[in-house]
């Protein structure tokens, strides 16, 4: 793999999830146990969260095209780059575009609109939706892989954290939909979610660029 793509694929985890945690802290009235991450998209200084998933976008798409030059032929090869892919262009269709308030935030706006605002925050939701089936997929696909090349290990984190994007993406959008018992762990769950599908990826650009130069020296 190119010392650019590596770079990209690297970088772009660390770079997203940094940004909302900083947002998340500072920013009045926001809970970051209760509210989306796409909610730092609202208000006075909501631009950063949408810059933020745009390069979190296009550093994944560097790091996506590189991966499917790079990956040997094997189980899953056309599909795993193409998944990487696609999540990389739902976190750039999610920066285009601008979700609903949610759960309270903005302050005075209500817990949950009757129907969709904009045909914006539509774009929003269902760019968010293909993202995170994407990377859950993308997942699933390596999961098998590795399991075809006995790396039981890989393998076994790549199922498990396809299992922690599947429940979690399930629990936040039923606390998003204000479900009683979970409208208040909305945000944390989704973060769970988050930072499980950027961990499982930075990890597979470090393990993929490793092979890659390992086969380059023989």
């Amino acid at each position: 793999m190119s010392k650019i793509a590596f770079i990209c694929g690297i970088a772009a985890g660390p770079l997203f999830v940094l940004s909302f945690l900083i947002q998340g802290a500072v920013r009045n009235g926001y809970d970051p146990l209760r509210h989306p991450v796409s909610s730092l998209a609202l208000g006075d200084h909501g631009w950063v969260q949408s810059a933020t998933f745009l390069v979190a976008g296009v550093l994944t798409t560097v790091f996506a095209a590189g991966l499917r030059r790079n990956l040997r032929p094997g189980p899953g090869t056309p599909w795993g780059p193409s998944l990487v892919g696609m999540w990389a262009l739902g976190l750039v269709g999610a920066g285009l575009f601008t979700a609903d308030p949610v759960s309270g935030y903005p302050a005075g706006s209500p817990d949950l609109l009757p129907a969709y605002g904009s045909a914006q925050a539509a774009l929003h939701d269902a760019a968010s939706l293909v993202a995170f089936v994407a990377i859950l997929g993308a997942c699933v696909v390596f999961a098998r892989r590795f399991a075809a090349d006995n790396r039981r290990g890989w393998a076994l984190y790549s199922t498990a954290t396809a299992v922690v994007v599947l429940v979690t993406l399930g629990l936040s959008n039923a606390a998003f939909a204000q479900s009683p018992n979970l409208v208040a762990l909305g945000g944390l769950f989704q973060r769970i979610m988050i930072v499980a599908a950027w961990a499982w990826l930075t990890l597979l650009a470090r393990d993929i660029h490793g092979h890659s130069e390992r086969s380059e020296l023989r």
